[in-house]
């Protein structure tokens, strides 16, 4: 049986830079135009800089040490061979400007297909993969770095108990899980009885059972509206639970939560020696350009939905709500910081928060938190349903592959949060538009 013969788009390689590893068994072609448009970003000071240095980085070794070159061929271990591919169909009966480098690396894959290949072009731009269908190629997304977000758990469930079970339960602070259920580490459960008795637990793998969740969660003023919010303040607020993902619709207070846990950990606990926030820098609709001033000040109007938050908490203490603003930032213990300028650092015991997180690659995410230090806490929060980055989608961004990846780990813990609690008409929003 004919080997397959994969195309690669520059999206794919600047999403896993590893992604040549990922096709066993196959040709993997790169056309010449891919490595023109990695050239031009191999200098950026962000991922996409790193990634194309990270190609040509792997491309160099195989040159080096591979069996084979890159004109005709070189073999990998796991029985792929990779070449470049430096023609393209120009005369073709379909009409696709080649002025345009995606179309010239589409008729790149003609090209081989022309030539009695079993080509299948591969990229994370949807109009590509359009075009390419169009004119008889057979085309997918890479896939390879990818969760269901319809598959994923929600973190909590319900299950049916006895009414002694729960009294016992309450009295105990602890009760074993029936052996036919399936539970994940830090998983949460609500009891509930036909007398409707009901108690919430936290499923812990140490006891092999449920324990109580965490007293007196009245955290700067913010008390949980709902059970899924009081559960995801116990995981903020467990400090051997390192790394926690809340997901969820507008309104349902993920980064009002994260935020109010970490300033009791870091103001009343002293716990973390500071809070460190960060957004991808990805805009909602149309960009409005260049921003002035220094890297502080551009940052701010990307920061706004946390200053807003952060002013909200500082006015449920109940206390000037300006003064305590100006003595938590004057406090020096909240960085605002870029998701780009994260890279290279090393953080230990930080209270670390991303927010908007369904917005980074899963190679960006693995990026931020192995930055993490000795004692250092990465909260992530985002809706993978409202994603704005053009080559992601809700199965395929770092938060949704983050929960996969984690899920049966001692030091995480995942909520989704459902219910909106903004508001009225922000509920009625989220649920019928």
């Amino acid at each position: 049986m004919a080997k397959k013969t994969f195309v690669i788009d520059t999206n794919v390689l600047l999403h896993d830079p590893e992604s040549l590893l990922k096709f066993p068994k196959s040709n993997i072609a790169i056309p010449v135009i891919v490595l023109e448009e990695l050239d031009k970003m191999k200098r950026l000071p962000n991922d996409l800089g790193k990634n194309s240095r990270a190609v040509f980085r792997f491309l160099d070794s195989l040159n080096k040490f591979g069996k084979g070159d890159l004109h005709h061929g070189v073999s990998l271990e796991n029985g792929s061979t990779v070449k470049i591919q430096l023609e393209y169909k120009t005369d073709a009966h379909v009409n696709l400007g080649l002025f345009v480098n995606d179309n010239r690396i589409i008729m790149t894959a003609f090209l081989l297909y022309e030539r009695g290949e079993k080509v299948v072009f591969v990229s994370k731009d949807f109009a590509a993969r359009i075009k390419a269908e169009a004119i008889g190629l057979e085309a997918e997304d890479y896939e390879n770095l990818k969760y269901s977000y319809k598959a994923i758990y929600k973190g909590i469930r319900k299950i049916e108990a006895e009414k002694h079970e729960i009294d016992l339960f309450y009295k105990d602070n602890h009760i074993s899980l029936p052996d036919l259920v399936d539970s994940r580490p830090n998983e949460y459960f609500i009891m509930t009885s036909r007398e409707h008795s009901s108690a919430v637990g936290k499923f812990d793998t140490s006891g092999n059972g449920l324990i109580p969740l965490l007293k007196g969660v009245n955290t700067w003023g913010i008390k949980p509206r709902n059970v899924e919010q009081r559960c995801a303040m116990d995981l903020l607020l467990r400090d051997d639970i390192k790394l926690v993902s809340l997901i969820g619709p507008a309104g349902t207070g993920k980064t009002l939560l994260a935020l109010a846990c970490g300033l009791r950990k870091v103001f009343d606990e002293g716990l973390y020696s500071r809070i460190l926030i960060s957004r991808p820098i990805v805009p909602l609709g149309r960009d409005i350009g260049y921003l002035p001033g220094t890297k502080e000040e551009k940052l701010f109007n990307w920061m706004q939905p946390i200053y807003d938050n952060l002013e909200y908490l500082c006015d449920c203490t109940g206390k000037e709500a300006s003064e305590t603003l100006k003595w938590v930032m004057e406090s020096k213990k909240i960085e605002m910081e870029a998701v780009t300028y994260i890279r290279g650092r090393s953080l230990p015991k930080i209270y670390m928060i991303i927010d908007e997180a369904q917005n980074l690659t899963p190679h960006e995410i693995k990026t931020i938190i192995s930055r993490a230090g000795d004692g250092t806490k990465v909260v992530l929060t985002g809706d993978p349903t409202q994603i704005d980055n053009p080559y992601l989608n809700e199965d395929s961004n770092g938060l949704t592959y983050t929960i996969g990846k984690f899920s049966d780990k001692k030091i995480y813990g995942h909520m989704f949060l459902e219910k909106t609690e903004r508001s009225e008409l922000a509920a009625v929003a989220a649920e019928i538009m």
